[in-house]
């Protein structure tokens, strides 16, 4: 296993690596001038200069690829060539928490309304409430994330006055707080992902039920909810793993178009600012977050096949 983590752990850098390297020369690649933005087309050649020499723009793209390369092995991601010109890491570390904390409660969610709702559907087989479930997981993948924000804005914020319809609190300044402004947030990035995780479970639970060891547990008269919780549950939890880790990695990466709507400053938003504002070091450190997202998901997933079934081994 230490073999296998150090293999995978020295792949992730060099996908990161590749990533970053694609990104920086795409960026650079797209037609226009950031300095021009920066410099609201004032048209003043010699203010353009000064500046292109101030941010080291003004050397050939692979001495500035070299230089940036060099710096963020260093664990600088540069500074923020657009507005007050802030280190990009200060600007990562103010929109992970927010984006780690949409992504985290809307798992939670997910699971919580997904992993009943499967065995339930996955119990009574093509019952009514077999049926009742399917249509609602159908309804919860068709939703739109933004459609269904402002929704439960409508509902939540502006009818009921129950919960904040915009903004974020740390976690530093309460429990409560912090937790009623990622309420909403979390049910509209979190639903759709319960659908897709209530099916997976739904379809890998029948497969594990018709099983002759769960026909043999039956036999022996075990009680329903044990049969259901230690045999069946976990050996159906192998491909539920795999679909979970994807959309925990899609929910971190994807927050996006809630923070949006809830005008939540995270990493999505950072990301979608940067690319707007032609800000090369913004983009290229929130995408490097991303990717390592990504990277670090399927790692905890591959290492959570062996706690769930020890006959898997890594050569």
């Amino acid at each position: 296993m230490a073999g296998y983590l150090a293999r995978r752990i020295l792949g992730a850098l060099l996908v990161m690596w590749a990533v970053a390297t694609l990104v920086f020369f795409m960026m650079r690649a797209v037609p226009g001038d950031p300095l021009a933005a920066m410099l609201f087309d004032s048209g003043d050649p010699a203010a353009a200069e000064d500046l292109r020499k101030a941010l080291g723009m003004d050397v050939p793209l692979v001495e500035q690829y070299a230089r940036w390369l060099f710096q963020l092995v260093q664990g600088n991601f540069g500074t923020s060539i657009y507005g007050s010109q802030v280190p990009v890491r200060q600007l990562l570390a103010e929109a992970l928490p927010r984006t780690l904390s949409i992504a985290g409660l809307s798992f939670v969610v997910a699971c919580a309304l997904a992993i009943p709702a499967g065995i339930v559907a996955a119990m009574r087989k093509n019952s009514p409430a077999d049926n009742a479930l399917t249509l609602v997981a159908f309804l919860g993948l068709s939703m739109p994330d933004f459609w269904f924000a402002i929704l439960l804005i409508i509902v939540f914020a502006a009818n009921l006055q129950w919960l904040p319809a915009i903004g974020y609190t740390p976690l530093s300044e309460g429990f409560w707080p912090w937790l009623s402004h990622l309420l909403m947030p979390a049910l509209a990035a979190g639903t759709t992902f319960s659908a897709i995780i209530a099916r997976m479970i739904r379809s890998s639970m029948i497969e594990v039920l018709k099983t002759d060891y769960m026909r043999t547990a039956r036999s022996k008269g075990l009680l329903t909810w044990r049969i259901l919780v230690v045999h069946a549950l976990p050996n159906a939890l192998i491909p539920v793993v795999t679909v979970m880790g994807i959309a925990l990695a899609l929910m971190l990466a994807g927050t996006v178009v809630v923070e949006n709507v809830f005008a939540i400053k995270g990493l999505g938003r950072t990301l979608i600012e940067g690319i707007l504002n032609r800000d090369y070091p913004v983009v290229q450190g929130a995408i490097l977050a991303v990717s390592a997202i990504f990277i670090g998901s399927n790692l905890v997933v591959d290492v959570l096949y062996t706690v769930i079934d020890p006959r898997i081994r890594y050569a």
